[in-house]
């Protein structure tokens, strides 16, 4: 007895015909197709659920605390100038030109909205992502220090197409968590590139580093050719609560 489609279709790793030859079967002779127009039809839905399938999982190895995209941003939130630049970094030759974006304000603005959005549209277009607090971030690298797995740490951390670095300012470091740091974020530099989310002006990362000669670095390096973004206004959750309690 011959296997059956559903059987073709396992071995072969066609889930989308294996779980549905039936009703592509049924379409195509309500449209009166040739077999070519058949077989077209058969592999095209196998590759549109496989790409599907394929952004689903960069979304998911990017680890990202949750779905933001860039279609559900009030632009209208924003002033004109902030709105314009999130609309033209939407093209994301930044990341083909190994250039980095930050995104300065305080809490509950928008910024990493921004940046999930930015990397959602990253990994639908094949980029590989990765999302990361950067108080999680140094506690990685302390971890691959003492385990001696600090270099293959610092290969697979440059192998990605884009890095978003979250709530950079809000926890301050010691000096081998900012050394560590310093030298990770230098392997990307002008080559790689990173969105950075902090609530912190560039005079005031001096704060976090506790290196005046470090932190003038930093910034150096990862302001070159960087798009700067600064973000004005009241907060983006606190105006959604207010907007909730009184009903409006």
């Amino acid at each position: 007895m011959k296997p059956s489609i559903q059987e073709y279709a396992k071995r072969l790793r066609l889930p989308y015909l294996k779980n549905n030859h039936e009703l592509l079967v049924s379409e195509s002779m309500d449209k009166q197709h040739s077999y070519e127009q058949f077989l077209t039809a058969v592999l095209e839905t196998e590759l549109i659920e496989r790409d599907k399938n394929a952004v689903t999982r960069k979304i998911k190895a990017a680890r990202f605390p949750y779905n933001k995209y860039l279609s559900d941003l009030k632009y209208d939130s924003f002033p004109l100038d902030v709105s314009n630049r999130v609309r033209e970094l939407q093209s994301l030759s930044f990341i083909e030109k190994g250039q980095n974006i930050i995104l300065v304000g305080n809490p509950g603005v928008g910024k990493t909205h921004i940046a999930i959005g930015l990397g959602t549209l990253a990994c639908a277009q094949n980029k590989t992502v990765l999302f990361i607090t950067v108080p999680n971030l140094i506690t990685e690298l302390k971890e691959s220090l003492s385990m001696n797995q600090l270099t293959n740490y610092k290969k697979k951390f440059i192998g990605y197409d884009l890095v978003i670095l979250d709530e950079l300012g809000y926890i301050s470091f010691d000096k081998q968590g900012s050394e560590l740091l310093f030298n990770l974020l230098s392997l990307r530099n002008d080559s790689k590139s990173l969105i950075i989310t902090t609530n912190l002006t560039f005079n005031r990362w001096q704060e976090i580093f506790n290196d005046p000669t470090l932190t003038a670095a930093m910034v150096d390096r990862l302001t070159h050719k960087a798009h700067v973004i600064n973000i004005k206004g009241e907060s983006y959750r606190l105006k959604e609560t207010k907007e909730w309690l009184t009903g409006n």
